[in-house]
Parts: structure tokens; C-alpha cells; sequence
């Protein structure tokens, strides 16, 4: 499914007056606001990750790719990367209210340190925290408004991180309405400024109804300026696995 709402086409602005929220809203209807930010979460990580699938792409930045790869197996996500021809492995394990992104070093699964969650990959601009996507996790989140990407209409859901760990403290989320898939990402730092922006370009079809990440454009911002750009692509899946778990 082309998407066709490419970067270059997108305002200037990264914060608009359509994701202002107010903050005097009766206590009962932020409940009812959380409650409905973590159904489009829901929808948005099962689209994102939670699938039975195996992706293989790369990152691509001035011309060089760093080879990519996705397993997903519900609760338990891989991820590796390729770099000098050495593929280092990445689990993410998800659980109720919390998730561990762990480090496969040989025949050993450590804690990965949260001290290199901000660290890019292989000079690219994305981060360890950008490919798990872990923010999509963070359980303080409110729907802040709506707005198009390109054509398409969307839901705005901003995350506050619970913790100090990897760089962003905030980071809001467009959400498709109809097919629940991501379509923009904008991180900010614990001062609030914007760090990253991830713009879907392309989405696929994986499954009826089901539409995940083809293509994405990872830009990192420096004093509201784009300092380096990325291009994450995924090859199109030949078939739906198992439903085995890990791998």
C-alpha cells in the first residue's frame, strides 16, 4: 500500500495546535483518554511487532546499508543488525506492564545496557531504542488530538517516558485510524526539545487487514533542524510463520 506522503511534502512545524491537550480535563475523562490511548497502542504494536512474522531489510544513510532483521513471535521479539559482517542479536521479551530488551553475546543473553539505549547503529540514525521501539511500551500515554499525514487520518497519542533510561522523555505517536498502523514518530528529550522523526512512507500488506512498516524516513534534529537522515526499508515477507515462539 503506497502512502505517498513523502517527508518534503510535511510543514515545518513538528508540534501543531491540534495536539494541544488541556490540562484542567476532569480527572474521569483522562482516565477514559488513557484508557482509549492504550486500545490504539494496542493496535499499533500488534501492526508494529506483534505478528508472527520475519522481516529482513536495512538501514540505509549516504549511500551505505546496514543489513536488518525482525523476528517476530508475539511476545518475543529478535531483532539483529549487521555490522563488518558481524551480525549482533537483540531480544526484546514482552510481559504484562513491562518489557526486557536483553543483548545476545555467543550462547549468552545479557541485560542490555541501558546506558547504550541512545546509541546509534553502525552510523546510521537510528538508535537501539529507535529499532525495539520500546517507547510503543511506556504505559503513561493520553490521546492529544488528530491529524493528517499526507492523506491520511490519523490519531495522536503522546508517551511520557516512566523512567530516565535512552533519550527521549516524551514521544508522541500518529496512529492510522483505519488500519492502526504507525505513520509518524516525533522524539523529544527530557528538556523537550525534538531529537527524531520517523515518517512512514509505505506501508504493506502482510495479512487481511493486517499492515505493517515497508518504509520509513528517520531524520535527527538538531536546534529544529534536520542534522542526518535514514531510510529504513523492509522486504515484503514471503509468507506468515508459525506461531512458534523466539528462534
Amino acid at each position: 500500500m503506497r502512502m505517498n506522503c513523502y517527508f518534503s511534502s510535511m510543514p515545518n512545524k513538528l508540534v501543531t495546535s491540534a495536539i494541544v491537550i488541556t490540562m484542567t480535563a476532569f480527572s474521569t475523562m483522562t482516565a477514559f483518554a488513557d484508557a482509549a490511548a492504550e486500545q490504539l497502542l494496542q493496535n499499533a504494536r500488534y501492526q508494529a511487532t506483534l505478528q508472527n512474522q520475519d522481516l529482513k531489510g536495512f538501514m540505509k544513510k549516504d549511500g551505505r546499508k546496514t543489513p536488518v532483521g525482525l523476528y517476530l513471535r508475539e511476545q518475543n521479539i529478535q531483532f539483529h543488525h549487521m555490522t563488518n559482517n558481524v551480525e549482533k542479536r537483540f531480544h526484546m521479551r514482552l510481559k504484562e506492564n513491562e518489557f526486557d530488551l536483553l543483548e545476545i553475546v555467543g550462547d549468552k543473553t545479557l541485560t542490555f545496557d541501558d546506558n547504550k539505549l541512545a546509541n546509534r547503529i553502525n552510523g546510521t540514525d537510528l538508535s537501539f531504542e529507535d529499532l525495539s521501539m520500546r517507547f510503543l511500551y511506556w504505559k503513561n500515554s493520553a490521546i492529544v488530538g488528530n491529524e493528517r499525514v499526507g492523506s491520511q487520518k490519523c490519531n495522536i497519542v503522546r508517551l511520557r517516558n516512566p523512567g530516565k533510561s535512552g533519550a527521549y522523555g516524551t514521544v508522541d505517536v500518529w496512529i492510522h485510524e483505519k488500519y492502526g498502523a504507525l505513520m509518524r514518530v516525533v522524539g523529544y528529550g527530557f528538556d523537550n526539545n525534538p531529537l527524531k522523526r520517523f515518517q512512514v512512507t509505505d506501508l504493506m500488506k502482510v495479512a487481511p487487514g493486517v499492515y505493517t512498516l515497508e518504509r520509513m524516513r528517520v531524520d535527527s534534529i538538531v536546534s529544529n533542524k534536520v542534522a542526518g537522515t535514514t531510510y529504513l526499508e523492509f522486504e515484503k515477507p514471503k509468507k506468515p510463520v508459525g506461531s512458534q515462539q523466539g528462534r
